[in-house]
């Protein structure tokens, strides 16, 4: 099952913010780099900008941990039908225009999965699933991810 990876996985496994979190997400992207996985390079971008302005890091430091992020998965490329099918996700399904852009990135590398904390659970777009991997309750579809 090929999954995507959103920003703020990264960000934790980077370990902005919270150390539990930070444990979870690299279980997580150790298990999933076996099965295959994407990032959008949108995720890469907000990825840099939060470890710039939240975590602090020096432009170098940012830049190596993004570097190395697109070394380890496969790098989805907003092309323009990415961005209109964003555009239509955003507005059907009042989504923030970069989350929707990641959605539909995850969505044209055949993704099942988009690993994510900051949208709804359970969202389904064009066979792609929100699963976040911090819940309490995992969802079966990361349940069927990490027992492959």
């Amino acid at each position: 099952m090929k999954v995507a990876v959103d920003t703020n996985i990264l960000a934790y496994a980077e370990g902005v913010d919270d150390p539990e979190r930070q444990a979870i997400a690299k279980g997580v992207l150790d298990r999933i780099t076996q099965v295959g996985a994407v990032v959008a390079v949108q995720a890469l971008g907000e990825l840099f900008h939060v470890l710039r302005r939240k975590a602090n890091y020096a432009p170098a430091k940012a830049r190596a941990a993004v570097s190395e992020w697109r070394s380890v998965f496969e790098v989805v490329a907003t092309t323009p039908d990415i961005f209109a099918d964003a555009v239509d996700l955003a507005v059907d399904h009042q989504l923030n225009i970069w989350d929707a852009v990641i959605v539909c990135a995850a969505s044209s590398a055949g993704c099942r999965v988009l690993l994510s904390e900051d949208m709804h659970e359970g969202f389904t777009w064009l066979g792609v699933t929100v699963v976040n991997p911090f819940a309490e309750r995992r969802h079966p579809m990361l349940a069927s991810l990490l027992a492959d």
